[in-house]
C-alpha cells in the first residue's frame, strides 16, 4: 500500500518501519477495542514504541486514523485507476471483469484494514476522504466505459456510479459479516456477473 501521510517524513529505513508498524497496530486496536478505546497510548504499545515516538509523526489520535485511512483508499483507488487504464478501448466483458478483481482484490487484500476503517470513515474527516477516493474511481470508471470498444454508453458517469455502488456494498457486508457468507473468489465471480449484465443492459450495440 502507499505510505502513511505523516507530519514528519522518515527519512531512514528504521524510521519508515516505525511508521508501517504504528500503522499495522492503529487497525490491530481498532479491531480488539473499537474505535473509543482506540487510543494513541494503545497503539504505542502495540506497535512497541513509546508514545514520544509515535506523535514524532502522528500529533493525536485523529492525524493517526486519517493516516491510516488515506492510505487504505489511495491504495483501492489506484488499483481501479490501474486496472481502467489498462482496459481503455476492450471489451465490456473484460472491463468487467477486471474491475471487480481490482476492487475486489485491493479490498480483500488487506480484509482486517478494510474492516476496521469501515468504523471511522465517518469520522476523522473520514467522510471527505471517501468521497475524494470515490471520485478518482468514478472518474476512472467513468473514462474507460466512454472509451469501450463493442458498446455505447449514453451516460458514462452515471452509469460508473452505478457499477461502483454494486460492487462496492456486497464488499463491505461481506468484510463486515461475522459469518462471511462466501468465499472472496466467489464473490468476485457473482459481481463479475452482475457487473456485465449491467453493463451489457445499460448500453448499445456499437
Amino acid at each position: 500500500m502507499p505510505p502513511l501521510v505523516h507530519r514528519k517524513k522518515p527519512l531512514q529505513a528504521r524510521s519508515a518501519i516505525t511508521v508501517a508498524a504504528i500503522g499495522e497496530a492503529a487497525i490491530e486496536v481498532l479491531l480488539a477495542e473499537g474505535i473509543e478505546r482506540t487510543t494513541t497510548t494503545r497503539v504505542a504499545a502495540r506497535a512497541g514504541v513509546s508514545v514520544g515516538s509515535l506523535y514524532q509523526y502522528f500529533p493525536d489520535k485523529h492525524s493517526l486514523l486519517a493516516a491510516v485511512l488515506a492510505q487504505h483508499l489511495t491504495h483501492v483507488a489506484m488499483a481501479v485507476e490501474r486496472s481502467c487504464t489498462e482496459h481503455r478501448g476492450g471489451k465490456v466483458d473484460d472491463m468487467a471483469q477486471a474491475l471487480v478483481h481490482a476492487y475486489v482484490g485491493a479490498k480483500l487484500e488487506h480484509a482486517r484494514a478494510s474492516q476496521a476503517l469501515y468504523a471511522i470513515a465517518a469520522e476523522h474527516g473520514g467522510a471527505e476522504r471517501v468521497e475524494m477516493a470515490r471520485e478518482r474511481m468514478l472518474a476512472a470508471v467513468s473514462g474507460m466505459l466512454a472509451t469501450a470498444g463493442d458498446r455505447d454508453f449514453t451516460d458514462p458517469s452515471r452509469h460508473a456510479a452505478i457499477l461502483l455502488g454494486a460492487i462496492a456494498g456486497p464488499v463491505r457486508n461481506l468484510l463486515e459479516s461475522n459469518r462471511h457468507v462466501m468465499p472472496g473468489d466467489d464473490l468476485k465471480e457473482e459481481l463479475v456477473t452482475l457487473a456485465r449484465a449491467y453493463l451489457l443492459a445499460a448500453s448499445t450495440p456499437c
